[in-house]
């Protein structure tokens, strides 16, 4: 009921006010949040820790009588306000945070597969090369050097 008078009010088609776009999302949103039962009973929370925060702070009782004046209604709605806005700021810590996190983890996974795609291609460039080695070390076996043919020997014959 107060959303849709409101709304009446502040609409752009029905004001020439410049700021009234503006406006009219802002209450939009807030009907939003005041619909969800989620963030309704956030939103409950944080009034409630103002309250409390006010009376631990100025040392009343709930039942005083100071909590019933107009002063402590503004102080405490000052106060909702912070409650607020240090509850948004502590939720975007938490998603930053949370977004580094796996932010890190994913730099681990990737640095994991980069390590074993290295893996991989050194042990494929060891078969590769597996020829080369043993033909190598069979020249080396039978006393050949690099760069000289292969000559067979001549039998000697004994004279005499």
């Amino acid at each position: 009921m107060v959303y849709r008078k409101k709304s009446l009010l502040i609409h752009p088609d029905k004001t020439k006010n410049p700021l009234a776009p503006d406006a009219f999302d802002r209450l939009k949103k807030a009907q939003t949040a005041l619909l969800d039962e989620k963030q309704r009973q956030q939103l409950d929370e944080c009034i409630a820790d103002a309250r409390q925060l006010l009376i631990r702070q100025h040392k009343y009782t709930v039942d005083s009588e100071e909590l019933k004046t107009e002063e402590f209604k503004k102080e405490w709605r000052q106060k909702t306000i912070e409650v607020l806005v240090e509850a948004e700021a502590r939720k975007r810590r938490r998603i930053k945070a949370q977004m580094q996190e796996e932010g890190r983890e994913k730099a681990k996974e990737d640095a994991e597969i980069e390590e074993r795609k290295r893996k991989r291609e050194h042990e494929k460039q060891w078969e590769d090369t597996r020829e080369q080695r043993i033909g190598s070390w069979r020249d080396f076996q039978r006393g050949v050097k690099k760069g000289e043919e292969t000559k067979k020997k001549k039998k000697m014959k004994v004279l005499g």
